[in-house]
């Protein structure tokens, strides 16, 4: 049944100047996986600017559900603010070993929690709505099963829904997993590594993980050996291929935590500076970043921005001229290069975003709604396997109805067509509540 409070669609106006500051929602990949390794750990954790949003509040139901003790302390006053959560941790061990946790569409906590309560051993089915029923996991259930782990498919194989029964998951040998679907596959089984077993003649040995074929989206999976070390487990890598987690390794509480501003988030209004004057600064996010996607800073140079930043800041402005269009690997920022994929819309030249087959089996096939939608708006666009080739049309179609396939990022991508100085309707807006549920009101205080 559909949400009587969700949204149609939202009219933006023809826009033509953007300024302003933004405070950043804390991001969504460290608040979960924050979440997740406060669960396991030993101790209690204060988990400060803990972002908001749909994604977020699946993961604290499921962490309920399995008796981990969560309260959270306040809420923040401010549009995109975060909250403030306590987190009894377990130790590993989990009071509850039987539950039935609806996860949404939310990746970033249905990956890991696979390989978590696999590890923890129990009975615990795990499903989400119908995309996420479509998103592959078979990768990591085969690298789980390979461990002595029972996982059924309740329907489709290599997808969820999925039934986990009680199992002693034990590291006989190195533990394999691809890494050209999805980083989040590495992720789920480095988070829950320290669970793992070994066989006794083996102890004392790290345990090892490697990984098939290219890596994709590596700055992910930075993020998730940066809060592992964090709570006390330090991972060591060979490149991108071997991951060595020490034996005997255990979380531990580091006291508080302070979830970063989302950088994928920030692409939104950078760019929005780039291409209605500016500046805009964001706050919450810059140098001392471990996320990946402040490497959006530096297409934005590229493309002719003029772009700072600071410690915990990153500002935009636009160039003189015209932003130009940019031929670029985008294997690393692969969440914001969606927004590179709406400035190509006001560049000279084509836009050419490569590497980016992962888009398909995101929270939608981003590769075709991104091709599909910028062509509403007047674009020459050509789609590959993994690739997508933009070139800006002479005026941008005023009033184009954008779809945005329940994939908050396609929302809020398209939101800067309005800068454009047309108007353009946003069908589903509510759907960027995954993340960021403020978006379209925080865009608005800064685009006039």
């Amino acid at each position: 049944m559909a949400d009587p409070a969700r949204r149609e669609y939202l009219d933006l106006p023809a826009l033509s100047r953007a300024a302003g500051t933004v405070q950043l929602p804390g991001s969504k990949s460290i608040s979960n996986r924050t979440l997740l390794l406060c669960a396991l750990s030993e101790g209690r954790t204060r988990v400060l600017d803990l972002l908001r949003s749909d994604d977020t509040q699946r993961m604290l139901e499921a962490l309920a559900a399995l008796g981990v003790h969560i309260e959270r302390a306040s809420e923040g006053g401010a549009e995109g603010g975060g909250m403030t959560a306590v987190v009894d941790g377990c130790g590993g061990n989990l009071p509850v070993r039987e539950a039935d946790l609806f996860l949404g569409n939310a990746g970033t906590a249905f990956r890991p929690l696979t390989a978590a309560l696999a590890a923890v051993g129990g009975h615990f089915n795990l499903r989400g709505v119908p995309r996420m029923h479509e998103r592959p996991i078979g990768d990591l259930v085969d690298s789980l099963r390979g461990l002595g782990a029972r996982i059924d498919y309740l329907g489709a194989d290599g997808y969820p829904p999925l039934e986990i029964h009680p199992a002693r998951l034990v590291a006989q040998r190195p533990i394999r997993v691809r890494g050209d679907v999805s980083s989040q596959f590495l992720t789920a089984l480095l988070l829950a590594a320290p669970m793992i077993g070994v066989p006794s003649q083996a102890r004392g040995v790290p345990l090892v993980i490697e990984v098939d074929g290219e890596l994709i989206s590596r700055p992910y999976v930075e993020i998730t050996l940066a809060l592992m070390a964090r709570f006390g487990v330090e991972v060591e890598r060979e490149g991108w291929q071997r991951f060595r987690v020490p034996s005997g390794a255990r979380y531990r509480s580091p006291g508080t935590v302070h979830v970063e501003g989302d950088a994928s988030a920030a692409s939104y209004f950078l760019a929005a500076g780039a291409i209605g004057g500016g500046p805009v600064r964001v706050n919450g996010v810059g140098r001392s970043s471990i996320q990946g996607d402040v490497a959006f800073a530096d297409a934005l140079r590229a493309m002719g921005a003029r772009v700072e930043l600071g410690d915990n800041w990153i500002e935009a402005a636009a160039p003189p001229g015209r932003l130009r269009g940019i031929d670029l690997d985008c294997n690393l920022i692969p969440d914001a290069a969606m927004t590179l994929g709406v400035l190509a819309l006001f560049a000279s030249g084509p836009t050419t975003l490569r590497n980016i087959a992962s888009w398909r089996v995101k929270e939608t096939d981003r590769i075709h709604a991104m091709a599909t939608e910028l062509a509403k708006l007047g674009a020459a666009v050509e789609a590959g396997p993994d690739y997508l080739r933009v070139e800006a049309p002479t005026a941008l179609v005023a009033g184009a109805a954008i779809d945005t396939y329940d994939d908050h990022r396609v929302a809020m991508c398209f939101s800067l067509a309005a800068l454009g100085g047309v108007p353009v309707r946003i069908n589903d807006p509510d759907c960027v509540a995954k993340t960021f549920p403020d978006y379209f009101h925080v865009f608005g205080s800064i685009a006039s």
